[in-house]
């Protein structure tokens, strides 16, 4: 199922940016298309917002890392006191 979509995203959103923009803007099949300039905001509004959930888990994972007790080796000396 995910396939058939990703496949049907693929196609579509190839003829909206590819071969609507050589078909006459009083064609009925220009109805079925969003304005062109959200052929550049949509990918654009993705990838920020994968931007941003991405580095949000890193920053977790490096938080969480920091407070994560480390456990002394033996014979090891420490340098803080």
């Amino acid at each position: 199922m995910i396939f058939f979509t990703a496949t049907f995203v693929f196609i579509y959103y190839t003829v909206w940016t590819l071969i609507m923009p050589f078909v006459d803007t009083t064609h009925p099949v220009q109805n079925i298309f969003p304005p062109r300039e959200w052929a550049i905001r949509i990918p654009v509004i993705i990838l920020l917002f994968a931007v941003g959930i991405i580095g949000s888990f890193i920053g977790v994972l490096m938080v969480r890392s920091d407070k994560i007790p480390r456990k002394k080796v033996v014979g090891e000396k420490s340098y803080m006191r």
